[in-house]
């Protein structure tokens, strides 16, 4: 059965669970969006037994932390605590063993259990735990980096939903460590994905769009109005996670032809 929201639980302050999930869903979604009409929004309120003008208020707490939002002078709320900036800086040490503690506690809550059993990871991973997480961690991934760009292609302007790809600046198969940061991606069109996984594109730490030689010698006139007009050109900044210069320049250094 699916939990009922809760109005006597106004004013109960949020446990570190409770401020897990919400952190979890504030990723997932796009800033504008972190409202009280929201069915996401209304589908965890429903899950912590929370009113979803409650859930709205902690997303918009953790507003008040992110950087990238200030950059365009959008301010999250006022009434923050310490637990909310704790679970700021615990998301952004360990991407990847949060989003999973995200999603074991979704079940936990879903099936009510009333001990902390099913939040542990469990031991000795399988093949098929291996894949669980992996599919877990895309999921994130992708959510994460598609709202932090409104679900736009950063070079194009596409907003496609289908054609979008949230490409991984460092590989999985070169540090995994990675592999849910949203600092470590980039919403690309299929097209452009496939540019930048092959090093025929990079971004500089100005965030200007790079093409190498490779492509840019090409003199066809598709080559010429589709690739090479956006070199030189500076790529729609994300609302929030701004691509690491780290990783960038990493992407340059080991993946560009130049």
């Amino acid at each position: 059965m699916k939990p009922q929201q809760d109005e006597s639980r106004y004013g109960t302050l949020w446990n570190r669970e409770e401020s897990v999930l919400a952190f979890d869903l504030y990723c997932r979604i796009p800033f504008q969006k972190t409202k009280a009409n929201n069915p996401a929004v209304q589908d965890l309120a429903s899950l912590l037994h929370r009113t979803p003008a409650s859930v709205a208020r902690k997303l918009g707490n953790f507003g008040a932390f992110d950087p990238a939002l200030q950059r365009i002078h959008i301010k999250g709320l006022t009434h923050t605590s310490k637990l909310d900036r704790e679970i700021w800086d615990e998301f952004h040490a360990d991407w990847n063993a949060l989003v999973w503690e995200a999603t074991l506690l979704r079940k936990k809550f879903a099936h009510g259990h009333s001990d902390d059993q099913c939040v542990r990871p469990p031991s000795g991973p399988s093949e098929t735990m291996r894949l669980t997480k992996q599919r877990v961690h895309q999921a994130f991934f992708r959510e994460a980096v598609l709202g932090s760009y409104s679900a736009t292609c950063c070079i194009t302007g596409l907003a496609l939903r289908e054609c979008l790809i949230a490409s991984h600046i460092v590989p999985w198969s070169e540090d995994d460590r990675f592999r849910t940061d949203p600092t470590n991606g980039l919403c690309l069109s299929a097209t452009f994905d496939r540019l930048f996984d092959a090093g025929l594109m990079t971004i500089g730490n100005d965030l200007v769009i790079q093409f190498s030689p490779h492509i840019m010698k090409l003199k066809d006139s598709v080559s010429q109005e589709l690739l090479c007009c956006y070199h030189n050109q500076p790529i729609r900044r994300p609302y929030r996670f701004l691509p690491s210069t780290d990783r960038l320049e990493w992407h340059r250094t080991n993946r560009f032809k130049r």
